[in-house]
């Protein structure tokens, strides 16, 4: 039986690439044997979180050692050079990789993953990717494979949060190196192709991760969004500002907004500038999701980007209807199913909830859970398990 290892920075603590997987793994483990390599704290570890407990799962955690003195200073002084003054090629993309991985940590990781026999690695997220790739050629026979679940905008645009333009050519170098790369839609998969032909990722759309409570029944007058409240990612100030341009007009609907993060504090205020405590909610993540889907009548993706749009999946599995801003994965999705609004505008998103207010809505209920069917658990895991044995 192959040994399969996820190598991930959490696995016990809320969020769509954590449950996805989750998901993935649980399946996996049906015909492998599976381990998560997780930085999480292993005090953390809570096997009731996305039913782990429920299949043949094995954990390890795994920690940075701590370096500092002059290596410390060394590395950081050619990472800062790297990234603002040398020219990007793939020598200097590979001494980077040395500066922003030290020997400590890269022996550190290269033991950890060693002593499981692995035959296939997966490291989740573009980060762990490419120190997997830096590290693949100390891993015996092991295919790596990198999951990029954020898209090609968010981490390497020049507005980036996550990794930035200059450090595009680095993760091109990197990824290059590795066995596969799985990445969420076409439309990115055909931007890495564009920059550099060498690369061709794999698309693995996400499946739908949890078992869908009951259907809407589309009376409740309530808008729904779900997301965690960080790097302005899911745009809630932007749904805020629509939602309070839109209650001028409306004395009925609600917001009910589902997350946690750094950012809340923002979001409150912003409901407090327009007065509308009694009009918008914001909840704390819950293990029973599946509730505010079926309490909800329309569901708002407000993000500014996306890798996937997971919460499209797990809305439209509850029968609802969906209003987008127009990101590419959106439209990949949903197709013309879709209520979309021009990204970041808060005017054109307030005038798509009153356009969603007015629909057929038992009619865009059915599509919904039509399309939602495309992403079948069984049949995501069934492509991982063809570049698993490829």
């Amino acid at each position: 039986m192959k040994r399969i290892c996820f190598l991930v920075d959490s696995i016990f603590t809320f969020g769509g690439v954590q449950r996805v997987t989750a998901v993935i793994a649980k399946e996996l483990s049906r015909s492998y044997n599976v381990t998560i390599v997780t930085m999480d704290d292993p005090s953390e570890m809570n096997l009731q979180m996305y039913d782990l407990a429920t299949v043949n799962l094995s954990f390890r955690f795994f920690k940075w050692p701590f370096y500092k003195g002059y290596k410390a200073l060394l590395c950081k002084s050619y990472s800062a050079l790297y990234r603002k003054v040398l020219p990007k090629t793939d020598f200097t993309s590979h001494l980077y990789g040395y500066s922003s991985f030290t020997a400590d940590k890269r022996k550190a990781l290269i033991d950890e993953l060693n002593s499981g026999h692995y035959d296939v690695i997966i490291g989740v997220h573009a980060p762990l990717a490419a120190r997997l790739a830096t590290i693949k050629h100390h891993l015996g026979n092991a295919k790596t494979i990198g999951w990029v679940h954020n898209s090609f905008e968010a981490l390497f645009s020049k507005q980036s949060t996550y990794i930035g333009e200059e450090l595009k050519h680095h993760y091109f170098y990197q990824f290059k190196r590795l066995d596969r790369v799985v990445v969420l839609c076409n439309f990115d998969a055909n931007r890495y192709r564009n920059y550099d032909k060498n690369i061709n990722p794999c698309v693995i759309y996400n499946p739908l991760t949890l078992s869908p409570g009951a259907l809407s029944k589309g009376t409740s007058k309530k808008f729904l969004a779900v997301g965690r409240f960080s790097h302005l990612h899911k745009g809630f100030d932007i749904l805020i500002n629509a939602f309070s341009i839109f209650a001028k007009n409306d004395k009925e609907w609600t917001l009910d907004i589902v997350g946690e993060g750094p950012e809340e504090a923002m979001f409150r205020e912003l409901i407090s500038k327009y007065s509308l405590e009694n009009r918008i909610t914001i909840h704390p993540f819950t293990s029973d999701i599946q509730s505010h889907y079926s309490e909800a009548q329309i569901y708002v993706l407000s993000s500014r980007w996306e890798g996937f749009g997971l919460v499209l999946v797990e809305a439209m599995a509850h029968g609802l209807p969906v209003v987008s801003s127009d990101l590419p994965t959106s439209h990949e999705i949903m197709g013309d199913f879709g209520m979309y609004f021009k990204n970041g505008d808060a005017e054109a998103l307030a005038m798509k909830l009153h356009e969603a207010t007015t629909i057929d809505w038992k009619e865009k209920s059915e599509k919904a859970i039509e399309i939602s069917r495309c992403f079948d658990v069984e049949n995501i895991t069934a492509q991982w398990v063809s570049i698993i044995e490829s």
